[in-house]
This record gives C-alpha cells, structure tokens and sequence, in this order.
C-alpha cells in the first residue's frame, strides 16, 4: 500500500454536465433575473448563441473560399447549424423523450419560418449595403424569439 487513496471513477452524462453548466450560469444572475427566466430559456440563447458560431464560421468560411451565391452560402450555412440545434436542444436542453418524428416535422416548419425571415433579412440588408455578416447578426435577433416559444410550447412542449 501506498498510502495514497484513488478515488472511484465516476461517468458524468454529458446532460448532467450540461444541466450542471445551466444551473451554474443561472445562479450567476441576478436573483430578479433568475426567477423569471426559465432554465430552457437559457440552454436555448446558449445552445443558439454555439450553433450560431457554428452558422457564421461556416457563412464566412463559404463567403471566402466557394464563389457560391449568397443566398446559396446562408441557406447551406443556416439549414447546418439548425439541424445541429434541433439535436442539442432536444438531447440536452429540453430532455425530450417524445418521438422524433412529430418533433422533427414541426421543427421542419419552424425552420421554414425562420429561413425565410433569415433569409428575406439577411440578404436584403445586404443588398442595401450591411456587412453580411452584421446583416446575419441582424436576422438572428428578429428570429430568436420566435423559434425559443415555437421549441418550448410547441416541438418540444409537454402534450
């Protein structure tokens, strides 16, 4: 013996951790804030504020090295890092168990919604001269509200 003690090997579920991390920034707030916001509320802009670097590395990354039409760039971009948000707001923010068919195909729609808002904002602020990339900034705001009610009351909500 070597008078040192390991310690069990413990497995933490990634949810757990994500849980874990929500509820760290939580008590970080405000006490006004924290009881008002609903946990969802913020793995959403987190999870959404991951998967829109995701969307805007990807934008750039097509801008610079493609030649693709923009609208081309935004649509392969978005359509990317939605999907990738439709798996992590699922899995780890809202912990649905539910079928993934019903949730998927009303997750489909939303996305519909937002595209074309992304898309009709993006461009055209582009289009009148915005930096695409402050024109995509833009667009995500006016769509943030929207997709956050659609996910929680709708595509993920208790039925």
């Amino acid at each position: 013996m070597t008078g040192v003690r390991e310690r069990p090997t413990v497995r933490v579920r990634v949810g757990e951790r994500v849980d874990g991390a929500l509820a760290s920034v939580l008590e970080r707030l405000p006490p006004r804030l924290r009881r008002v916001l609903p946990r969802e509320l913020v793995g959403f802009a987190i999870l959404g504020g991951f998967t829109f670097l995701i969307d805007l590395g990807l934008l750039s990354a097509l801008h610079a090295w493609t030649g693709l039409p923009e609208a081309a760039e935004v649509s392969i971009a978005y359509l990317s890092a939605f999907a990738l948000n439709f798996v992590l707001n699922r899995t780890l923010n809202f912990r649905s168990h539910a079928p993934m068919g019903g949730q998927a195909l009303r997750y489909l729609l939303v996305l519909g919604c937002d595209y074309g808002l992304t898309l009709g904002v993006t461009t055209g602020l582009s289009g009148l001269g915005l930096d695409f990339r402050l024109a995509r900034l833009t667009a995500a705001g006016c769509v943030a509200v929207f997709t956050y009610t659609a996910a929680r009351r709708w595509v993920f909500g208790r039925r």
